[in-house]
């Protein structure tokens, strides 16, 4: 049988503590993020399952207030992924400077969803979408599997799969059930620190998940990109 991507993948996966790591540092980020505009505006921006749900209510209840904030949230992320797709393409787990450039992006949208909120503009949402649109993409492109970092259903269904199997005495890889734990506990915790930073800092705490992506970029340029 012919060496294939999923075999590249696999293999990558088990043999990549990184993987591991940038997966729940990923979902750490967007759990704080979305905690901070739930907050703030009582809106997540992360997943798109309970904005659309906000959109069809709106539109029947005729709220064109709360319409257009849901709006700017879904093209936001829709936007985000769109661009993260065009730069990173189909490439998979070889460390490249589009990885490093959509860090960034995401760290400027966050730090202009922070200016624009700070002027009472309520398109400070689109752009805390478009950050974690930019990242979701991102994660699903560089795993070559499909794992979302900005929210959780996926992760959470994953797993009953997993342990359905086990008790099937199906054979499980344990670098999966790692990786998909990770990524919840990374969500939660970004979840509980963005409260308290939130109740802090306000609005403000959206810098600390900016830094984090800033850091990110710096270090996965220094220690994986300018290497290769």
């Amino acid at each position: 049988m012919p060496y294939s991507d999923h075999d590249r993948i696999r293999e990558s996966a088990t043999a990549e503590p990184l993987i591991l790591v940038g997966g729940a540092v990923l979902a750490f980020i967007a759990g704080f993020v979305n905690t901070v505009s739930l907050g703030y505006f009582h809106i997540p921006v992360s997943h798109m399952t309970g904005a659309v749900t906000r959109l069809s209510i709106d539109s029947a209840s005729l709220n064109f207030r709360e319409f257009l904030n849901i709006a700017y949230i879904l093209f936001g992320f829709l936007a985000g992924a769109s661009l993260s797709g065009a730069i990173i393409g189909v490439k998979n787990t070889r460390p490249s400077r589009e990885y490093v450039l959509i860090l960034v992006l995401e760290s400027l949208a966050l730090v202009v969803s922070f200016v624009l909120f700070g002027r009472a503009a309520n398109t400070g949402l689109f752009f805390a979408a478009l950050a974690c649109g930019l990242q979701n993409a991102m994660a699903s492109t560089y795993l070559g599997l499909i794992i979302r970092t900005t929210h959780m259903t996926g992760i959470v269904t994953d797993l009953g799969i997993l342990i359905g199997h086990a008790l099937r005495h199906r054979t499980v890889r344990l670098w999966k059930i790692s990786f998909l734990l990770l990524v919840l506990a990374g969500f939660f915790t970004g979840g509980i620190l963005a409260f308290l930073a939130f109740r802090a800092f306000g609005y403000g705490a959206i810098l600390v998940p900016a830094a984090m992506c800033a850091l990110a970029a710096l270090g996965f340029y220094r220690g994986r990109v300018r290497k290769r």
